[in-house]
């Protein structure tokens, strides 16, 4: 750790001993005092800490559209995580600085899937399956991963838009490469009507292809999954059909496909608001995402009976790295020291074949 980073930890730990009052009212005076040449973002997963001062909130994919729509705002200050951050990073001009409060706030989802591996997996499915397949990449992953798919004429999908793009996608390749989250990738193709036997899985760390019969397959999934998300289970949804008989489950597709078929609606982070927002009064709704979010839906709808799934799940961990403390730091810096900004920058070549892929996600959407 060189100097520099030691006086930045220094000075990140006096700000824990700060009164949170005053660096609220800070946060909120330096906002003021920069006006419309700063954007702050927010992504649903965030604390309530953080969300207070947002001037948007929304899933990571409407974030960096917001962003990059905003031309008057040179620093967009992105509380999120850094793959977040690097797709608003590709989407907005080159005049604009996205700023990620803190470097370490990653996803580990997006962690199970780096260059080396995927390049590794791709050489041994060209190899097995020739040149008719097609990969495609969650929008939860590397900007790195996203450049691949690009060069090699993939897309990016969504939770919310993964049915519509990988419907298209099957009409045009014979095989598709899902990576990196099994659980939606398995979700949307048996909703699609694509059977078990035609799922196959790539396992990175042991290099093993897994499938049941493969001349028969056409999904390949790669072996990643969100850690918020595996924290929710059939017995869970057993237990509070049974102490309220009435309740409706709503989960996220990021769930395994055990959890989704027990649940009664699966849906994006937007769709389950919206799902919560369009139910009668009284509705008693058990959701299964992360209970930042739960929980603050359930003070915005108090008409609706709104429930943790898992009332003991953790929330992202890496995601609430990005706190008032952080978020401090961060809005000092911008005013007193520029220099110690974290300014998230997408090489030109990688960001150039990730907006490719991204773009084409875009165009169908």
């Amino acid at each position: 750790m060189d100097s520099l980073n030691i006086e930045g930890q220094a000075r990140l730990a006096k700000y824990y001993m700060e009164d949170s009052q005053e660096q609220i009212n800070r946060i909120y005076k330096i906002k003021k005092y920069f006006g419309n040449k700063i954007l702050l973002v927010a992504h649903h997963y965030q604390k309530d800490e953080i969300v207070q001062f947002a001037d948007a909130t929304g899933d990571s994919l409407k974030l960096a559209q917001i962003a990059a729509s905003n031309k008057t705002a040179k620093k967009i200050i992105f509380c999120g995580v850094t793959f977040m951050a690097e797709t608003a990073d590709i989407l907005t001009d080159d005049s604009q600085d996205v700023i990620l409060p803190d470097p370490t706030a990653g996803c580990s989802l997006a962690d199970m899937a780096n260059s080396f591996q995927v390049t590794k997996a791709w050489r041994y499915l060209k190899d097995k399956y020739g040149s008719d397949i097609m990969p495609i990449t969650y929008v939860n992953s590397s900007s790195a991963i996203k450049s691949f798919v690009g060069k090699h004429n993939g897309v990016v999908v969504t939770s919310g838009n993964a049915m519509k793009v990988i419907k298209w996608a099957l009409q045009r390749s014979k095989y598709l490469f899902f990576l990196p989250d099994q659980n939606l990738g398995r979700n949307i193709s048996l909703q699609l009507g694509i059977s078990p036997d035609e799922i196959a899985l790539w396992k990175p760390l042991s290099e093993e292809f897994i499938a049941s019969n493969s001349e028969k397959i056409k999904i390949i999934l790669w072996d990643g999954y969100c850690s918020v998300h595996q924290q929710f289970n059939v017995n869970q949804i057993s237990q509070l059909r049974k102490t309220y008989p009435e309740i409706k489950v709503i989960v996220h597709p990021e769930c395994t496909n055990e959890v989704v078929n027990a649940a009664d609606e699966v849906g994006s982070t937007e769709a389950i608001i919206d799902y919560i927002q369009q139910s009668p009064l009284g509705s008693r709704i058990a959701v299964g995402t992360d209970n930042n979010l739960v929980s603050r839906l359930q003070h915005i709808f108090p008409e609706k009976q709104v429930m943790l799934l898992n009332p003991i799940a953790c929330s992202c961990v890496l995601m609430n790295r990005i706190d008032l403390p952080h978020l401090a730091l961060t809005m000092d810096n911008l005013m007193n020291r520029p220099e110690e900004l974290n300014i998230v920058k997408v090489n030109q070549e990688t960001s150039h074949f990730a907006k490719v892929a991204l773009d084409k996600m875009l165009n169908l959407s």
